[in-house]
């Protein structure tokens, strides 16, 4: 595989992980399956909530989150038409798999008092949008095909965001990974996206061999017991 087959979990912050888990799981209908004390964080909380046997919705909850102002704009978009800072999520969308289970999931959710726009026809798909806990941007949709590029990809949209005729080719057609494994860690290069550890420790995990990080960070076992 040298591309992701679908999205294991999305993790959403929380100041209040119980009102994040009653909201997606009574409203949204995603039962909860794991709620368990952060691996290597203190003081972090994680809780999982199931879509389906291969995607998940995660939630955090962190010391200290709460004091950490939502600015619409800056942290959150608050609409699908709205901007938030480069690197945000400026909404989510999760999937039904009919027109009947969209409108199935407008019921649900406006029977639980939270008000939902549509449904709106985009050719591509069809949704309707809400609200989440912390000011989240959320949207259901449901697609009765598959997207056709050809129909789809837009060539003067194409040269609005600055992607020449060779880039689009590429783009639509990802060259597969064929080359060795395991590929050794590259050297650092700050023009590279990185994680916010701090340098020093960054740098050292960097550094050090894969096996010595799985061995040091991983945590493989339920926090419950299986049953004698």
């Amino acid at each position: 595989m040298t591309q992701p087959s679908g999205i294991h979990h999305l993790a959403f912050m929380a100041a209040d992980i119980k009102k994040h888990i009653a909201f997606f799981s009574e409203v949204i209908g995603c039962p909860l399956v794991a709620l368990f004390d952060m691996h290597g964080v203190p003081g972090g909380l994680h809780a999982f909530l199931r879509m389906n046997d291969h995607g998940y919705f995660s939630i955090v909850q962190l010391p200290g989150v709460g004091d950490i102002p939502i600015e619409l704009g800056k942290t959150h978009a608050g609409s699908g038409a709205l901007p938030s800072a480069p690197g945000t999520l400026q909404h989510l969308a999760f999937r039904a798999d009919s027109e009947a289970d969209l409108l199935a999931m407008r019921d649900r959710i406006r029977s639980h008092g939270v008000n939902v726009i549509g449904p709106i026809d985009h050719g591509m798909c069809k949704s309707i949008y809400f609200a989440g806990p912390d000011q989240m941007t959320l949207e259901v949709a449901a697609s009765e095909a598959p997207i056709d590029p050809a129909r789809w990809i837009d060539p003067a949209v194409l040269e609005k965001a600055g992607i020449s005729a060779e880039e689009a080719a590429r783009f639509k057609a990802p060259a597969p990974y064929q080359g060795a494994s395991p590929v050794p860690q590259p050297a650092f290069d700050p023009d590279k996206p990185h994680m916010a550890y701090p340098r020093e420790m960054y740098l050292q995990m960097l550094k050090a061999p894969d096996a010595a990080i799985t061995a040091g960070a991983s945590y493989s076992q339920p926090p419950v017991a299986e049953p004698a």
